[in-house]
């Protein structure tokens, strides 16, 4: 069996360490404290010409909920349109309508739009009144992968809900655990989801390197970077959990 190891990165320099940590996939984000927001063009562009993994851009024009305006999605439409145009091998998105479920009309606009890349819709998922129902609809705007910490702050506490939703996908799409997934836990939610793909951060904060730093501001002035130690650990223990499992073995099915 085979494993997908995807790491988020909030700068370039988390997603060239991720890279030389060997992972397998780069979402692409800024705005850390808002859980993740589309980075600049400038970022964008920078990544693609030294960043050689899948590199997936998230589509999210701001922090907060997941219902946008016209203005918001044209935003977004926009933003697409610039990761096309960058050879980027895919984007991650999200858009629910008032009532919680999963916005199919736009999703599946922006899904047209972005062909022949690939679409995650991110952990707006989780936002949903039904996830039983919300995946459904999610295959239907044909997007190829959910991100998910099965509706818990973290994948953890979500698990059983990810195993369900597994289960229910049937690889019609991929579901991929996300959220709080380190080397100390990522093997014990393998087993328990059956996942095959993974989510994480592996973020941890670093201070700059100014050799002055005004005391009075009182601010510590760090920021989130990838932490390639992790990142190898993860790898390594998901190598070996999964050349111990057949191919018959998957719940994916």
């Amino acid at each position: 069996m085979s494993f997908q190891l995807e790491i988020c990165c909030f700068n370039i320099a988390s997603a060239a360490i991720a890279q030389e940590a060997g992972a397998h996939r780069i979402e692409l984000c800024a705005g850390p404290e808002e859980g993740g927001t589309t980075a600049s063009f400038g970022t964008i562009k920078t990544a693609r010409r030294h960043i050689q993994l899948p590199l997936f851009p998230i589509i999210r024009p701001r922090g907060g909920d997941f219902l946008y305006s016209d203005q918001e999605f044209e935003t977004m439409l926009y933003d697409l349109s610039f990761c096309k145009q960058l050879s980027c091998d895919g984007i991650v998105t999200g858009i629910l309508c008032p009532d919680g479920t999963i916005d199919k009309d736009r999703t599946s606009r922006l899904v047209e739009l972005a062909y022949p890349l690939g679409v995650t819709f991110h952990r707006a998922f989780d936002y949903t009144r039904d996830p039983v129902e919300a995946l459904e609809d999610i295959i239907q705007t044909g997007c190829e992968r959910v991100l998910t910490s099965g509706q818990h702050p973290l994948a953890w506490d979500g698990a059983s809900l990810v195993q369900e939703l597994i289960l229910q996908a049937n690889h019609r799409i991929v579901v991929m655990p996300g959220s709080g997934l380190r080397a100390a836990n990522i093997i014990q939610l393998a087993e328990k989801t059956k996942a095959e793909e993974f989510h994480s951060s592996a973020r941890v904060d670093v201070s700059g390197q100014m050799q002055f730093l005004n005391r009075s501001m009182g601010e510590e002035l760090q920021y989130p970077l990838a932490d390639k130690q992790e990142i190898e650990t993860m790898l390594e223990l998901l190598s070996a959990y999964f050349s111990r499992i057949p191919d018959t073995e998957s719940l994916q099915i």
